[in-house]
């Protein structure tokens, strides 16, 4: 009987196996392929098949990280869409033999336009590597597929490399989150890089808070009431001092069997994490998960350091991601 969990564990092994000796092979070459990447007015990726399914994710992530990128079908290239490569572009072509016929059949009409040619290939002696400006080893040892055939790991390595190269271009360009947010307009990545934590919060007579002389039964009533799962603690100025979560309710409950003379401030924590009422979602979302121990809900202050909302994993998630 076939254990499909062992099968998928060999195929991931082997795969993640790969990578790790892709990575280890990384040299000048791909430094130099990262400067013409970054340096091009813009990028065409070209391949066949599984690798030009791979070359159409490269191009758009390269697009979406503000460097224009489109994919082009080898075969169409030569039939009057070769006119996308202009002098001064940078083209990716993409193949694991490194001899695709088509894929050939491209190169000398690539260089006659004045574009530089990056070779992204399972085979490092293989004619394109050695045609290309740059030529990136993404060779593998074996396919996760039993006939050692079908497109797997190769387009695994491949994938990761055309990542590798966007990260690396991110961070020679200096793309900032504002220009990211300008390719993402829509949808959860936009979402997260364009509103506010103003936008989502919950504010004014939704805020659950009390003051720390208040009686902790007034922090559950509060935190019933609000149905936020917390309760801010606030001073007379409101400034956050503390606050008191579900956690810390179920805390002093396992310790304490009488809670009818316990204060707000015996059981809060103290200086807790918040956030800027101005910061992006994704900012929020980064300071409640990169943590030992994850929170799902932050007080918001404002620039005057005031207590002036909450806002919850939920609340962003509703907001439309």
């Amino acid at each position: 009987m076939i254990n499909y969990i062992e099968e998928a564990r060999q195929v991931i092994k082997l795969e993640i196996d790969s990578l790790i000796a892709m990575m280890e092979r990384l040299d000048e070459s791909f430094i130099r392929a990262c400067t013409i990447l970054s340096e091009s007015n813009k990028v065409i990726t070209a391949g066949v098949g599984k690798s030009g399914m791979i070359g159409r994710k490269i191009a758009a992530t390269l697009s979406s990280i503000g460097l224009p990128s489109v994919f082009l079908h080898p075969v169409e290239a030569l039939h009057g869409d070769i006119g996308i490569i202009q002098k001064g572009d940078s083209v990716i072509l993409l193949s694991k033999s490194g001899n695709t016929e088509e894929i050939i059949t491209l190169i000398p009409y690539i260089k006659s336009r004045k574009a530089s040619i990056i070779a992204i290939t399972g085979n490092p002696d293989s004619y394109l590597s050695r045609a290309a400006d740059v030529s990136l080893d993404a060779s593998v040892e074996a396919e996760a597929c039993p006939f050692n055939l079908a497109p797997t790991t190769s387009t695994t390595a491949a994938l990761v490399m055309g990542d590798a190269l966007a990260v690396a271009c991110m961070k020679i360009r200096e793309v900032s989150l504002e220009d990211f947010s300008l390719t993402h307009p829509q949808g959860q990545i936009g979402r997260n890089i364009s509103l506010q934590v103003r936008d989502v919060m919950h504010k004014n007579e939704h805020l659950a808070w009390i003051n720390p002389e208040a009686a902790f039964k007034d922090a559950l009533i509060e935190i019933s009431n609000k149905k936020l799962g917390c309760v801010c603690i606030l001073d007379s100025n409101k400034k956050l001092i503390g606050i008191i979560t579900d956690g810390d309710v179920r805390r002093i409950l396992q310790i304490r069997d009488n809670i009818g003379n316990i204060s707000a401030a015996e059981v809060m924590t103290t200086n807790p994490v918040s956030i800027n009422e101005d910061a992006f979602l994704n900012d929020a979302l980064l300071v409640m998960e990169n943590r030992d121990s994850q929170i799902s809900a932050l007080p918001v202050i404002n620039s005057a350091g005031e207590c002036v909302g909450l806002i919850r994993t939920h609340d962003i998630l509703r907001s439309g991601f």
